[in-house]
C-alpha cells in the first residue's frame, strides 16, 4: 500500500482518483444526490449511536453519562484518522485519503481491485476495532463505560461503510472484483 494524503476535498467528484472501467463494470445502485446522501447517512447514524447508547445506558449501573463516558466520546474524535488507515491497509496499491472537516468529513479512495470478501473486510474493519470489539467488551465489563461510549460512536461512524457492505452482499455475484472510481464503487467479472 502506498498511502497519500491528498487534501481538502473540495467537493468535486471529477478530482479524486478514477480508473478506467472495464468493458463489463457494473455500478453499485447507490444515491447519486451527495446531499441527498449525506442527509441519509447522517440519520441512519444518529439512529444507530441513539440504540447503542440506550444499550449501555440500559448495562451500565453508573451510568453512561460521565467523565469516563466523555472520554470515550473525545476517544472516537480522536479514532476518526486511524479508522481512515484502516480502510487504506486493506488496499495493496495507491490510496488517497481526503477531508472536508467542515463538513465531519474523512475518507479514502482507492481503485484498484478486490475480491468481494477483501472490500466487505476493508469497509468493515475500523468499525470492527473501534466500534464492536470495545462495545463488546464493554458489555463483559460494564464499569468500562469508556469502551461502551467509543464503541456507541464508533459503530454509528460506521454507517456509510455499512451502505456499502449492503450493496456489495446484495448487487455482487461470486467471483466478481469491486473497485472504486471517484465517489462510486463497481464490480465487474
Amino acid at each position: 500500500m502506498k498511502f497519500h494524503y491528498a487534501g481538502k476535498y473540495n467537493g468535486d467528484e471529477n478530482s479524486l482518483p478514477q480508473r478506467e472501467h472495464p468493458a463489463n463494470s457494473v455500478p453499485f445502485r447507490e444515491p447519486q444526490n451527495m446531499k441527498m446522501f449525506s442527509v441519509i447517512m447522517n440519520i441512519l447514524a444518529g439512529i444507530i449511536v441513539i440504540l447503542f447508547l440506550l444499550i449501555a445506558s440500559a448495562v451500565s449501573e453508573k451510568g453512561i453519562f460521565s467523565l469516563a463516558g466523555e472520554l470515550g466520546i473525545l476517544c472516537f474524535i480522536i479514532t476518526m484518522i486511524p479508522h481512515e488507515f484502516l480502510h487504506a491497509v486493506c488496499f495493496k496499491d495507491d490510496i488517497f485519503m481526503y477531508q472536508n472537516l467542515k463538513q465531519g468529513m474523512l475518507f479514502v479512495v482507492g481503485t484498484e481491485d478486490m475480491s468481494k470478501s477483501r472490500f466487505i473486510l476493508m469497509c468493515l474493519l475500523p468499525n470492527i476495532i473501534f466500534g464492536i470489539v470495545p462495545f463488546i467488551i464493554f458489555l463483559i465489563f460494564p464499569d468500562m463505560i469508556f469502551l461502551g461510549t467509543l464503541g456507541a460512536m464508533a459503530i454509528s461512524g460506521g454507517a456509510g461503510d455499512y451502505l456499502n457492505v449492503f450493496n456489495c452482499l446484495t448487487q455482487v455475484p461470486n467471483g466478481a472484483k469491486v473497485y472504486m472510481s471517484g465517489m462510486h464503487t463497481y464490480w465487474h467479472k
